[in-house]
């Protein structure tokens, strides 16, 4: 299942029909978090528009708390606004209900909103992403696989799954990104039984995509059309999870052949900011890559990332395994020094259940 949280905040969307307003304590509000009182889940409160303080964002009283929310553009000052708590983590935030404002009408959630509440209730068929293709990453004839090309390839598989659709497309818009590999990816992928009955289609993509970038006057598009509710195919329904997964844990998995009969599973994790000694923020991204391998069995690799310096974990089940792997260790090390990655902590641990 999605986490509660999420599915807590579309669920309560999808109900209640309005837009979530994310909730941020107004930094001049002194020991406003010593003596605020704790919100309820559902408990309905109203709030006090104060002031304006930039474009659509507030401050209002809520409950003796000063908190700024981001609001529609015919709130104003002075206005007293119902609100119904929708989330209290990772943020809390509300749903509003109404203005006393005479000019204010209603906001409906989106459809789209509204579906993603809906797959978001449906229990995770998997939750782990795999490549389009069946096929091994490395298919090359060499004994060992080229290191430097298979890494490239597990960049395209992780970053072709489809995860980060909608990223792509901002940057396509940008001009940074070709429309060839937006095509690559899942979204753009008929499923195999479609595939045949859609041949001659494939042939008017250019004309889509033209179509797309220089959009029909808005005078010409029916109302009918602007109203009509958005739909997921079948086949991404999975995707669109995964996708919400994310966002919700910072954290991927994908899991598929790097080589011929050689699965893997790979994980990759975004960790929260935190001031290093400068007090420079800094990024940390965990990532560990488990495999059975035939001589070596069970073996898993966790590497840290903080800043530019690495700690590298090696896990292994088997007493002779790690012994290769601890001889084998200070070569790996010089290995990534030569590459600039400083490594600052090493160790070969057991691990029973490691790949």
């Amino acid at each position: 299942m999605l986490p509660a949280n999420l599915i807590s905040a579309l669920a309560t969307l999808a109900q209640h029909n309005k837009p979530l307003i994310a909730a941020t304590p107004d930094k001049n509000a002194a020991n406003a978090a010593n003596t605020a009182k704790p919100f309820e889940l559902g408990q309905k409160v109203q709030g006090t528009v104060q002031a304006q303080v930039a474009p659509n964002i507030f401050n209002v009283r809520v409950a003796d708390q000063l908190l700024q929310l981001q609001l529609p553009a015919f709130v104003r000052s002075g206005d007293v606004i119902a609100l119904q708590v929708a989330s209290l983590q990772p943020r809390l935030a509300f749903t509003l209900a109404a203005s006393s404002n005479p000019v204010s009408t209603p906001e409906s959630l989106s459809a789209a909103s509204r579906l993603l509440s809906s797959l978001s209730q449906q229990p995770l068929e998997r939750s782990f992403v795999r490549p389009l293709q069946s096929t091994p990453l490395w298919t090359g004839t060499q004994i060992q696989p080229d290191t430097t090309q298979l890494a490239n390839k597990l960049h395209d598989a992780l970053s072709h799954s489809g995860l980060f659709y909608e990223s792509h497309q901002a940057q396509w818009i940008a001009g940074t990104r070709p429309v060839a590999q937006l095509l690559l990816e899942p979204q753009n992928q008929l499923p195999q039984n479609q595939q045949v009955q859609n041949q001659p289609a494939q042939n008017a993509g250019a004309k889509n995509i033209e179509t797309a970038t220089n959009p029909p006057p808005s005078s010409q598009v029916g109302s009918e059309q602007r109203a009509a509710a958005p739909t997921i195919p079948p086949h991404l329904h999975t995707l669109v999870q995964q996708q919400l997964n994310a966002l919700e844990t910072h954290q991927v998995l994908w899991q598929g052949q790097v080589w011929q009969g050689q699965e893997m599973r790979w994980e990759v994790r975004e960790e929260s900011p935190h001031r290093n000694a400068q007090g420079v923020e800094e990024g940390q991204w965990n990532t560990r890559i488990s495999l059975d391998l035939p001589s070596l069995g069970g073996v898993s690799a966790h590497l840290s990332f903080n800043g530019n310096a690495l700690n590298l974990t090696l896990e292994a089940a088997d007493a002779g395994t790690r012994d290769k792997l601890s001889s084998a260790s200070s070569q790996l090390m010089a290995a990534l020094s030569e590459r600039g990655i400083p490594v600052v902590h090493t160790q070969i641990t057991q691990n029973e259940h490691a790949g």
